[in-house]
């Protein structure tokens, strides 16, 4: 099955009229924009509260590991993704995110470049104390992506290959024994305490960028990004908020993440390929894209969070498509979930099996919700342009 390749949409650079004089369309952007930033502040701040109790199980794991305490760790790494997962639709608009992803959510990881891997022992960072003597939190910045796009050594997926190893059983995910951590007499690894510091390294790495991105779109700071997007004019944030979702959608869902593996039927090319948490991938990014859309975001205590999305700028200027929207988001959340697990099998076999089926059903909802993004972005700024004239 062939798909489009490259960027799936051409979305922005629109040429948006300026900000008129006022209105109940131009209120109506206002408002969006504002309640946008208040579902991202959200967001962000489930994600740094979710990271900060994966570090927590992470440094009850090195206190004692043992296969429970590994056990909760994974736990923790699993429910830090869920939040996390949905402020992707946040991203690819040059906003604070972008500045970072690449040392918070790269991958696919490169897992000799971390640690030993079946075949060879002696691989890693963590196993040439010789080229990196000194294991810190600038070191491990500076060596991420340092020897290309797959030399991660930050960030979710080294968190996850360090929790899981490698992923060795087509049944079923990783299974790293709590016993590469353990030091002195007992130690069965090489460099335990190295494998030990760079786990507690990335995960505070993890958190630290997290809480920056969180106080980037808090309330109440003059000075922050958030301040800037709420107070910029009604064309750079609408842009913005679209190529987010649309570019999501399109290049980086539909793509990289799905039509990649789909054609390549390679295990190394799935997102969370370690823990073989993908289809949860697909799904919380679909459900970011979801968020938006409609204003509404269900945060991790349960309760939920209600404003005007972008559904509600499209219901006033065009009802016809805003229906078609709202149609592609609730299929292409219900195509995500779809997906059967763990996805390093639904890739495989031939292109009528169910799992392929569904991936290719997933991949068509992505980029025809794309399409819709883009002709609603052209719509409001000709919309836009005629409430001015």
């Amino acid at each position: 099955m062939n798909f489009p390749r490259g960027p799936l949409v051409v979305l922005l650079l629109l040429a948006f009229s300026p900000a008129g004089s006022g209105g109940e369309k131009p209120a109506l952007e206002r408002t969006v924009i504002q309640h946008y930033a208040t579902l991202v502040a959200a967001s962000y701040e489930d994600s740094l509260r979710e990271a900060e109790k994966l570090q927590a199980a992470v440094g009850s794991f090195l206190d004692q590991p043992s296969a429970t305490t590994l056990a909760t760790a994974r736990a923790a790494w699993i429910a830090a993704r869920k939040p996390y997962l949905q402020t992707e639709a946040f991203r690819f608009y040059e906003g604070p995110i972008d500045e970072i992803d690449g040392r918070l959510n790269a991958w696919p990881v490169d897992e000799a470049y971390i640690d030993r891997v079946e075949g060879d022992p002696a691989a890693g960072i963590i196993n040439r104390p010789n080229l990196h003597p000194e294991l810190s939190l600038e070191v491990l910045e500076e060596l991420n992506e340092k020897e290309g796009e797959r030399s991660i050594c930050t960030g979710f997926h080294a968190v996850e290959f360090l929790l899981w190893g490698q992923d060795l059983d087509p049944r079923g995910p990783g299974d790293r024994s709590h016993f590469d951590y353990i030091t002195g007499k007992d130690a069965t690894a090489p460099h335990p305490e190295r494998r030990r510091e760079f786990l507690r390294i990335v995960t505070e790495m993890l958190v630290r960028d997290l809480r920056t991105l969180s106080n980037d779109w808090a309330a109440g700071n003059p000075d922050n990004y958030r301040a800037w997007f709420t107070a910029s004019s009604s064309t750079p944030a609408l842009q913005r908020i679209l190529q987010g979702v649309a570019s999501l959608s399109s290049t980086e869902l539909a793509g990289e993440r799905l039509i990649v593996p789909y054609e390549t039927k390679e295990q190394e090319d799935e997102h969370s390929c370690f823990s073989d948490t993908t289809t949860l991938d697909m799904e919380y990014n679909a459900l970011g894209i979801a968020n938006v859309h409609s204003g509404s975001y269900r945060r991790v205590d349960g309760s939920l969070l209600e404003g005007p999305g972008l559904d509600a700028l499209l219901q006033a200027r065009a009802p016809e498509l805003a229906a078609r929207l709202a149609t592609q988001v609730a299929a292409s959340l219900a195509a995500a979930r779809a997906i059967p697990a763990p996805f390093d099998q639904a890739v495989l076999g031939p292109d009528s099996a169910p799992g392929r089926v569904a991936i290719h059903t997933a991949i068509k909802a992505f980029q025809e919700q794309a399409v819709t993004l883009s002709e609603a972005a052209a719509l409001l700024a000709k919309s836009r342009g005629e409430s001015e004239e």
